[in-house]
Parts: structure tokens; C-alpha cells; sequence
């Protein structure tokens, strides 16, 4: 590595940016999934308004759980984006 190198990503790295800033994107997607199904909980009316808002909000928690369970392994918080 010499100084042309310098400021210079590899294509590794810069592979690496993309992929960890596309988790970070399906993080964010998640997260409003999961607020827009609270919303949809709060304003269910009826049995089964209820019932298929539980299952939605199960749903996207879980997703949500799931996404965040990838960003940690992948090391990645917020301040790093």
C-alpha cells in the first residue's frame, strides 16, 4: 500500500459500506413495519380487526428482532453509519 492508496477504499471495503448500509436500511424498514402495525393495534375495532392486528404486530416484531439480531453480529451501530 503506498500513497496512491491513500483515501482509497477497496472494493472490498467499499463492498463491505454497501452491505452493512443495506442492513442498516432493512433495520429502519422494520422498525416503521412494527410501528405502523401498533398503529393498526390501536385502532382495530372488532374481533377480528384485533385478532389479525395481533398476528400483524407479531409479525413485525419479530422481523424487526430478526433484523437487529443481523446488525449486531454484523458489529454495526448507528453511530458507524
Amino acid at each position: 500500500m503506498g500513497w496512491w492508496s491513500i483515501g482509497r477504499q477497496s472494493s472490498r471495503e467499499k463492498g463491505q459500506q454497501d452491505d452493512h448500509w443495506n442492513v442498516f436500511l432493512e433495520v429502519q424498514q422494520a422498525q416503521s413495519e412494527w410501528e405502523r402495525a401498533h398503529l393498526m393495534f390501536d385502532e382495530a375495532r372488532g374481533q377480528d380487526q384485533i385478532d389479525y392486528a395481533i398476528y400483524i404486530l407479531e409479525a413485525a416484531e419479530r422481523k424487526y428482532q430478526i433484523h437487529l439480531k443481523h446488525a449486531k453480529t454484523l458489529g454495526l451501530n448507528r453511530a458507524q453509519l
